[in-house]
């Protein structure tokens, strides 16, 4: 059973955080057991044909692992990661390789899941305190006085020194995992996505009749409201500019359809209980 044992500055320092190159190694070690992860298994079927950058990741995947070193912001990129991470240079530039060809065409796909996480996650944290947000991250986890545990955290424990943690969800793991801190990072605690199985659904296309009222691009950007989303990841997944998804956003607000909230420098939207209804009643 391991333990992490937190002080009074250590809750105050709680973050969230979103980690590419997490993603990246965790995705890899997904693709190698397609019969545990079958959630995954409309990626792994095409990860599998990637070839030479998957394969000659795959001896070094337990020290990619150990050393990948802990997110620092929601808003980090691969690249920024990847600067972090010790070993030899030729490493980097297959794990770089399989980042192009295996994970980022599909990484809007992926950060959308991760980013609605993080909404729901932080609204948790303001209504209910940090007692349900541990105790909702994964059934393993128990929080009790000043000490978070669970089976999968490893034996023994960790004291954090009032540089609190980081929680980072994650698509491609099934359970907890403890990145100690290092290089002036705090430790990050990597859990399993909510809402994971519709990571690889394909997005209904709107009604005719639903098109007709509120224009295909509108409706269209509705129906991808069901979880927040920000006006880049909608625009990512639709082609549309981010110019053109913000002024449809704004008439989707004004007439009720969607809502909005601030994290940091981000504006999650979801389609409001109307929009919602709206979209059963068109589906």
């Amino acid at each position: 059973m391991g333990e992490i044992r937190f002080g009074v500055d250590d809750l105050a320092q709680l973050r969230f955080a979103v980690s590419p190159l997490w993603e990246t190694v965790a995705a890899l070690r997904a693709s190698t057991d397609p019969g545990r992860h079958t959630l995954h298994l409309p990626w792994i079927k095409q990860a599998l044909t990637v070839g030479r950058e998957r394969t000659d990741l795959l001896p070094h995947l337990p020290e990619l692992e150990a050393l990948a070193p802990p997110p620092r912001c929601p808003l980090a990129e691969f690249e920024e990661e990847l600067a972090a991470l010790p070993g030899p240079p030729e490493r980097a530039e297959a794990l770089t390789a399989w980042w192009r060809a295996g994970v980022r065409p599909y990484w809007p796909r992926i950060r959308a899941v991760l980013e609605a996480d993080l909404a729901y996650r932080t609204r948790q944290l303001a209504e209910d305190g940090i007692q349900e947000v541990f105790t909702h991250l994964h059934p393993s986890l128990r929080w009790a006085d000043d000490r978070l545990t669970a089976a999968g955290l490893g034996a023994g424990g960790l004291t954090l020194d009032g540089g609190g943690i980081t929680l980072a969800p994650s698509a491609f793991t099934a359970r907890c995992v403890l990145l100690p801190g290092r290089y002036g990072v705090a430790p990050c605690l990597v859990y399993p996505v909510r809402a994971v199985g519709t990571l690889w659904e394909r997005n209904a296309e709107p009604g005719d009749g639903l098109a007709r009222l509120l224009g295909r691009s509108r409706a269209g950007l509705l129906g991808r409201t069901s979880t927040p989303t920000t006006t880049t990841g909608l625009a990512l997944q639709t082609g549309l500019s981010a110019g053109a998804v913000s002024q449809h956003l704004a008439v989707l607000r004004d007439a009720g359809l969607v809502t909005s909230h601030r994290y940091r420098r981000e504006v999650y939207y979801r389609a409001s209980e109307l929009g919602r209804a709206l979209l059963g009643r068109a589906s």
